[in-house]
C-alpha cells in the first residue's frame, strides 16, 4: 500500500513549459491527503485547487501529469473525470470521463482495487454513479449526490469531502429538482462552514457564491465574493464569479474590475481550438458593468474584442451569440440609436435595439416589422423543447411587448401602450428576479416608468422606477428616471439623493446626463445655503 501523503497547495513552481507558466499564480489553499506518490501529489493538489474554481483545461493538465508520474494513482483519474462537464449546467460529454476512468481500470472493481483507502474508494464510487450509473443526467447527478452524502456522513470533518458534497448538492439541485431551495441552502451552509474553518479554500467561497446566487440570498455571499476575488487568480472563472454577487448589489466598479481581470486570465490561457467561453462570458458581463459606469469608450473596446474573438473562433456558438448582444446593449444603454437590417438571423437583442432605434428616429413601419419578427421568435421559442432555450422565451416575449407598446404610443394609443407594458411586467415578475446583466437589455419596469414619466404620470413613474431598482439595484438609468420624477413631483431632497448616487457612479465620465445632474445638485446646494 502506498503511504499517505498530505500537503497544502499554494503556488507550485514546478513547471518547465511555457504553457504552464501562466498557471503559476495562486489557486487557493487545500489539504487533501491521498495515496499518491510524493512526486505526483503536488500536481494532483494543484489540479484539485483549480478544479474547485472550474478551470477545466488547467486542471486536466495537472491530473494527467500526476497520472504520468504515478500510473496507478486512482485519485488523479477521479479528478480528471470531473473536468469534462460543468456540474451546474447540462451535461454534454459523457464519453470522456468514462474513458478516463477506464484508463485506471476496465471495471468498477478493478478501479476500486487501485484505491487503497475507504475514503478514496468513496470518491471513486461517487463518480462511478455519476458517469456509469443508470438514468438520465439528473438521475445520475442525484445518485452522485447521495454517494457523496454517504461519504460526508463518514468524513464530515474532511474539508475536501465537504467541498465536493456541497457541489454535488448544487449539481443535483439543477432544473426543477429544488424548487424549495433546501438543497441549495444546505450546500451554502456547508460551504460557508468550510470557509470559516479554511478561509483560503477555493471551493468554500466558490460554492457559497453559487448556492446564494439569487437576489434574495446574494447578501449572504458578499463576503465570499470579496474573498474569492483574491485567493485564486490563476483561474478566469475564479476572477469572474464574484461579479455574480457584485452585480446583484449594483457594485459596478467591482463588476468591471472582476470581469476585466477574468478576461485577461482567460485570454492568457487561450490557444487556437479552445473554447472561448471564459473570454466571452467575462467580456459580456464586463461590458454591462462598464456601461453602467458610463465608460462608453471601454464598452466600445469590448465590442472590438468580441468581434476579434468571433473571427478567431468561427463556428463556436457562444461568441456568435454574444457579439450581437454586446452591440445591441451598447445602442440601448447609451441611446446612440442605430438601425440594423431585420433578417431571419437577427437575434432578439438586435431586434430590440433596432425597434427602439426606429421609434426614436421616426421609422414607425420598421418598428412594426420588428415587433412582428419578435412575436415570431417568441412563438418559436415557446414551441421548443424548453430545455436550453427556456431562459430566452420570456425575454423574447417581453421584448415583443416593449416594441409593441412603443408602436402604440407612437400612434397615440396611450392606454393601450401602458396595458401592453404591464403585460410585459407580469411576464417578468412570473419568473425569477434578475441575477446578471439585464435580460431583456431594456428592463420592462424601467421602460414603463420612463413612458409614464413622459406622459406626465410622475407619481406612477416613481412606483415603477423603484420596482426597477429593487430588481436591479443601483441601475443608473432607473436612478436617473427616479430623480427626474421626484423633480416633477416637487421633491428636491429625494431627487438630490438619486443625483448624488449618479454623480458618484458616473464620476469622471462623459455622460450627457451629468450636465443635468450637476445643475440640479448646484441648485439644491444653493437652496440649502
Amino acid at each position: 500500500m502506498k503511504r499517505l501523503f498530505g500537503i497544502a497547495v499554494l503556488a507550485c513552481a514546478m513547471a518547465t513549459t511555457a504553457s504552464f507558466a501562466a498557471q503559476l499564480e495562486d489557486v487557493g489553499s487545500i489539504t487533501f491527503p491521498t495515496s499518491g506518490s510524493p512526486e505526483a501529489q503536488p500536481h494532483f493538489l494543484r489540479g484539485v485547487g483549480i478544479l474547485h474554481s472550474f478551470g477545466w483545461k488547467q486542471a486536466i493538465e495537472r491530473f494527467q501529469t500526476a497520472q504520468e508520474l504515478d500510473p496507478d494513482f486512482a485519485m488523479a483519474y477521479w479528478g480528471e473525470s470531473l473536468c469534462y462537464n460543468h456540474p451546474l449546467i447540462t451535461e454534454f460529454d459523457l464519453d470522456s470521463p468514462k474513458a478516463v476512468l477506464r484508463r485506471l481500470g476496465a471495471t468498477p472493481q478493478a478501479r476500486a482495487n487501485k484505491a487503497p483507502t475507504d475514503r478514496e474508494r468513496g470518491f471513486l464510487a461517487a463518480v462511478e454513479a455519476l458517469f456509469f450509473g443508470e438514468g438520465d443526467t439528473a438521475q445520475r447527478r442525484t445518485a452522485y449526490m447521495l454517494a457523496m452524502q454517504r461519504l460526508y456522513e463518514r468524513y464530515s470533518d474532511d474539508p475536501e469531502v465537504a467541498a465536493f458534497y456541497a457541489l454535488s448538492l448544487l449539481s443535483a439541485a439543477g432544473g426543477d429538482n429544488d424548487r424549495s431551495l433546501r438543497m441549495r441552502v444546505r450546500a451554502g451552509a456547508i460551504a460557508m462552514e468550510l470557509s470559516t474553518a479554511y478561509p483560503n479554500h477555493p471551493g468554500g467561497v466558490h460554492y457559497t457564491i453559487h448556492a446564494f446566487d439569487d437576489p434574495v440570498h446574494a447578501p449572504l455571499a458578499l463576503p465570499a465574493a470579496r474573498k474569492f476575488a483574491e485567493i485564486a487568480p490563476a483561474v478566469s472563472h475564479a476572477r469572474h464569479m464574484p461579479s455574480h454577487i457584485f452585480i446583484q448589489h449594483g457594485m459596478w466598479r467591482e463588476v468591471s474590475r472582476s470581469n476585466q481581470s477574468a478576461f485577461e486570465a482567460a485570454e492568457a490561457l487561450w490557444e487556437p481550438g479552445d473554447s472561448a467561453g471564459d473570454m466571452v462570458h467575462s467580456l459580456d458581463w464586463g461590458q454591462y458593468g462598464d456601461l453602467q459606469l458610463g465608460d462608453y469608450a471601454k464598452a466600445r473596446q469590448w465590442i472590438v474584442k468580441m468581434e476579434a474573438i468571433a473571427r478567431e473562433t468561427e463556428g463556436q456558438a457562444r461568441p456568435a451569440q454574444a457579439l450581437p448582444r454586446v452591440k445591441a446593449r451598447y445602442i440601448i444603454e447609451t441611446e446612440q440609436w442605430a438601425i440594423q437590417p431585420v433578417t431571419d438571423e437577427s437575434s432578439g437583442s438586435e431586434l430590440l435595439a433596432t425597434g427602439m432605434s426606429a421609434i426614436a428616429l421616426g421609422d414607425l413601419k420598421l418598428a412594426e416589422k420588428v415587433e412582428k419578427r419578435l412575436a415570431a421568435l417568441a412563438q418559436e421559442a415557446e414551441a421548443g423543447d424548453g430545455s436550453y432555450y427556456a431562459f430566452t422565451t420570456k425575454p423574447l416575449r417581453i421584448m415583443q411587448k416593449e416594441i409593441a407598446a412603443l408602436v402604440l404610443l407612437e400612434k397615440g394609443k396611450r392606454d393601450e401602450a401602458i396595458a401592453v407594458l404591464e403585460e410585459g411586467i407580469a411576464i417578468a415578475e412570473a419568473g425569477s428576479a434578475p441575477r446578471g446583466p439585464a435580460n431583456p437589455i431594456k428592463p420592462v419596469h424601467e421602460l414603463l416608468a420612463e413612458t409614464l414619466l413622459e406622459l406626465g404620470e410622475s407619481e406612477q413613474a416613481v412606483t415603477y422606477f423603484e420596482k426597477s431598482l429593487q430588481r436591479t439595484p443601483n441601475r443608473p438609468q432607473s436612478m436617473l428616471g427616479l430623480a427626474r420624477a421626484k423633480v416633477e413631483l416637487g421633491d428636491p431632497v429625494a431627487a438630490a439623493k438619486q443625483y448624488r448616487k449618479l454623480a458618484y457612479v458616473w464620476e469622471g465620465r462623459d455622460v450627457p446626463a451629468l450636465v443635468e445632474i450637476n445643475q440640479h445638485l448646484e441648485t439644491f446646494a444653493a437652496r440649502d445655503r
